[in-house]
């Protein structure tokens, strides 16, 4: 047999691989499950596109951006900044955020991995309150930052009060606190009290609350939004997305509204041209039709709650949802329902305490096939 040649590579073996660093060996990526069913309702999308006439305006707004392409786009995106600052002012109310007051970034989760970029990190601590999004950790270990959490209530409540988060934030004493309004998975949106307790118990160590609104265009009539309190606490951060009630999901546009100064110290661990010409063209395009994306948002909340009622109707448990998702228990065992629901055509998603399951609020002609199908999937 002749010999190799002296420089023929051989193959490597399998203890050269590169090892990850502590908290990644044996972790699953985050990922719902993405599956050609008729009715996808287990990732809290808004089922209605954009019609034919917006969706030729974001071609060519593309279009006109991709003539630029050669170039890198702008870093700061001030423009598209004024005007969801201009947009959170009508939906909510309030005197509008200027540019400088406003971030925006790839997907709402991007802009909580920066902020904890750059508050949390090594020896500091994040807070948060289960159930929550299952995302919050993963930012945490990403960042080196320490994750702990407290319990909300009971369902189907899952209520946090003031009393519960400033006991909390006594115990661990974090740099971060997060709370979601309205919350993933339960729906459930916090009132102001709770949000002016944790942002008043944080402020003698100089903690940063964080206020996840990613929902909060679909909160009922009458339930406020934390933004209104941002002048009175300069240590809260309001974080939105318009891959909700905007129907940008595929588009990846998040953002926060905070002090400046906030604003500045994310500015610095951001990647560079971190917001591609593209996404700042479909974002801008969609705010300038924002009455045609949101024209759809009072349907799926009378949707929403007519769902709830038939789930409660049947003798669920049903959390109260401000969100365009409802979690109910089932009465069997819940991965058996999913698996019966899947079988049937109808995707939602087993997430949060055990025995409940979420359905993501969808077209009537959705909402419709979920409530046939769970009358075979879970009988009484």
């Amino acid at each position: 047999m002749e010999a190799m040649p002296a420089n023929t590579p051989s193959a490597p073996e399998p203890s050269a691989l590169p090892v990850p660093r502590d908290g990644i060996v044996g972790e699953a990526p985050y990922g719902a499950p993405q599956l050609e069913v008729a009715h996808a309702l287990n990732v809290n999308e808004n089922p209605f596109g954009p019609s034919p006439e917006l969706a030729a305006a974001i071609g060519s707004a593309a279009s006109e951006a991709a003539t630029g392409l050669h170039r890198y786009p702008d870093r700061e995106a001030l423009d598209l900044r004024r005007e969801l600052g201009q947009f959170l002012a009508e939906e909510s109310s309030v005197p509008a955020p200027a540019a400088e007051a406003v971030w925006a970034a790839n997907g709402s989760n991007e802009i909580m991995h920066q902020l904890l970029l750059a508050y949390g990190g090594p020896g500091r601590t994040a807070l948060g309150f289960t159930p929550h999004y299952s995302m919050y950790p993963e930012y945490a270990r990403d960042t080196y930052t320490a994750w702990v959490t407290a319990e909300r209530g009971p369902g189907p409540d899952f209520a946090l009060t003031a009393e519960m988060v400033t006991a909390a934030i006594a115990e661990h004493t974090p740099a971060i606190v997060v709370l979601t309004s309205p919350n993933n998975p339960t729906g459930t949106a916090l009132g102001l009290d709770v949000v002016e307790a944790a942002a008043r118990a944080l402020a003698p160590t100089r903690g940063m609350l964080v206020v996840d609104e990613a929902y909060g265009e679909f909160r009922r009539d009458g339930v406020p939004s934390a933004l209104s309190l941002l002048d009175v606490h300069p240590n809260l951060v309001v974080t939105r997305t318009m891959s909700k009630a905007f129907a940008l999901a595929g588009a990846r546009l998040g953002y926060l509204v905070a002090d400046p100064a906030i604003v500045d110290a994310v500015r610095v661990v951001r990647l560079p041209y971190h917001l591609s010409a593209v996404t700042q063209a479909v974002a801008r395009t969609a705010l300038a039709h924002r009455e045609e994306l949101l024209g759809r948002v009072a349907l799926l909340r009378s949707e929403r709650d007519a769902l709830a009622a038939h789930l409660a109707g049947r003798g669920h448990e049903v959390a109260p949802s401000d969100a365009n998702f409802v979690l109910f228990r089932a009465f069997a065992d819940r991965d058996d329902v999913f698996q019966a629901l899947l079988e049937r055509g109808v995707l939602i998603r087993a997430v949060g305490p055990a025995g409940w399951l979420r359905v993501s609020v969808g077209t009537p002609e959705d909402n419709a096939a979920f409530r046939t199908a769970l009358e075979e999937a879970d009988p009484r």
